[in-house]
């Protein structure tokens, strides 16, 4: 015969208004639960209606948004052989279908001008494999410079890095110099940086290396989405 150990069972008296309260946590967490799946299943319906005729997203030069809706399988191997990490998966709810594709976030990195890895490590052909002079070439966005927010034109200081790190040989950002007149009274002559849209092919270098606290004062967009300044 197996005795009981001692203390494997216990007793504990439970108050009404304990009970009581755990009820209501037990309420509350049903009914927030309940909420959320409520919530989730809403968004779900409701974002095959989302249609944008225009992609919000950069994408990686040599691939188009047919190719990767038909051809891409969301591996995420182009995400790891960039080397500047700017290839993200994509999250956008107004772009489900595009749900994880890779997409260009030019604030957290650069579309390098000497590079090609994406296109050679993608396995289906969703982005193509570019000769490094065809990659060069190819426009995958156009970069705008948002005057209230880029120093030269909003402060009257000079700041010349987006031309400097711009890597097209003939320099897509050109300097205006330009006379200012300050506040205090001071005059003098500031750099006012100018994107030339035919020249930009939307690496990105611009926006990443751009020393504005926060959303850049240059930023690259789609092409479809500028209109001349």
């Amino acid at each position: 015969m197996v005795s009981c150990p001692t203390d494997a069972i216990s007793f504990r008296v439970q108050s009404r208004s304990g009970r009581r309260q755990n009820h209501d946590l037990q309420r509350r967490q049903l009914l927030l639960s309940l909420g959320s799946a409520s919530i989730g299943a809403a968004l779900l319906c409701v974002a095959p209606n989302f249609h944008l005729t225009q992609p919000l997203h950069i994408r990686p030069p040599g691939t188009s948004e047919e190719d990767l809706l038909s051809k891409c399988i969301r591996c995420g191997e182009c995400a790891r052989a960039c080397p500047t990490g700017v290839i993200q998966p994509s999250y956008s709810l107004a772009e489900w279908k595009g749900l994880l594709t890779p997409a260009l976030q030019t604030r957290l990195g650069y579309c390098d001008y000497s590079c090609t890895l994406c296109g050679q490590v993608c396995p289906t052909g969703a982005i193509a494999k570019l000769t490094l002079q065809k990659k060069q070439n190819k426009v995958i966005g156009i970069a705008h410079i948002d005057k209230n927010r880029c120093i030269p034109y909003a402060q009257g200081r000079d700041c010349i890095v987006c031309e400097e790190m711009c890597p097209v040989p003939e320099k897509a950002v050109k300097l205006d110099e330009k006379t200012v007149v300050h506040p205090n009274g001071e005059v003098s002559k500031v750099l006012l940086p100018r994107v030339i849209q035919d020249l930009c092919i939307g690496c990105g270098i611009c926006e990443y290396k751009c020393p504005v606290v926060g959303v850049a004062a240059i930023r690259v967009y789609p092409a479809s989405m500028i209109v001349n300044e």
